[in-house]
């Protein structure tokens, strides 16, 4: 049928938009239905329009992300797997200290020292790494608040005030949902501050410094766990280094020790 074959011929000409894209959306920008959509995939030999996504991600590698790695199988034993999980993690942080540059850490800490306030953000497993950032810099007595919710966050990028900051962080760095935020409050006249893990994305184009974590591609769940153990260093190095060029921070830090249990 010709609204089939409009959806078909969607899928050669864009598969990266199908790939992404609800049913409705599909069948907005190819001119027909949504059950057309679903006739479409299942004519081409699909059971389905959910089907047809995944193997698109497949063919994009995005479908391994949360699956464990190829060097791992069914019949490893728990020590195995304990081992490759920890290895992962060694070479991550082995890959940090030869990758981050110390300029840009140091032009981090001069964008959080003048912030009115800062805007932490993440998508997925980020958001783990985003949320240490607003514990860690909080204490040290910056104001800093955290935005799980993306629209809420955007809102908040848009209001930002000049000086303020953003750090965004995506270990791809082309999250569309964080790559947006931080490019709105680029627009705000914000600095954004990213902490991922490779050059030339999305990400880094919109930042005004990036903390590069380094390492070899990042293909699996496991292995994007690894650099979000990386990325914590980052954000560790990032509060030592405020607190040290402010002495008044370290006082802050103490009083916000206060109410701790004890440690000793």
């Amino acid at each position: 049928m010709a609204s089939e074959a409009k959806v078909v011929d969607l899928v050669l000409e864009d598969p990266l938009f199908v790939g992404r894209s609800t049913t409705a959306q599909v069948a907005e920008r190819a001119g027909v239905s949504a059950p057309s959509v679903v006739r479409a995939a299942r004519a081409i030999g699909f059971s389905g329009f959910a089907e047809l996504k995944l193997e698109i991600a497949r063919a994009r590698g995005t479908a391994e992300f949360f699956a464990p790695p190829h060097t791992l199988t069914s019949t490893d034993s728990t020590r195995t797997i304990i081992d490759t999980t920890a290895r992962t993690g060694i070479d991550a942080l082995t890959a940090l200290s030869g990758a981050i540059d110390p300029d840009a850490l140091d032009q981090a800490v001069s964008a959080i020292c003048g912030a009115g306030q800062l805007l932490a953000y993440g998508a997925g497993p980020s958001a783990t790494v985003a949320a240490d950032v607003v514990f860690r810099l909080r204490s040290l007595g910056v104001r800093t608040s955290g935005v799980v919710d993306h629209e809420s966050a955007m809102i908040a990028a848009r209001l930002l005030d000049p000086g303020d900051v953003v750090v965004a962080v995506s270990s791809t760095g082309r999250t569309d949902m964080t790559v947006a935020i931080a490019d709105a409050a680029a627009t705000a006249d914000a600095t954004v501050i990213a902490i991922t893990n490779q050059y030339g994305t999305p990400l880094t184009d919109v930042s005004a410094v990036a903390l590069v974590v380094g390492g070899a591609p990042l293909t699996t769940q496991m292995a994007a766990a690894g650099s979000r153990l990386a990325q914590l260093v980052v954000v560790d190095a990032l509060a030592a280094a405020l607190a040290l060029r402010d002495p008044d921070r370290v006082s802050r830090a103490e009083r916000a020790g206060i109410d701790l249990p004890d440690i000793t």
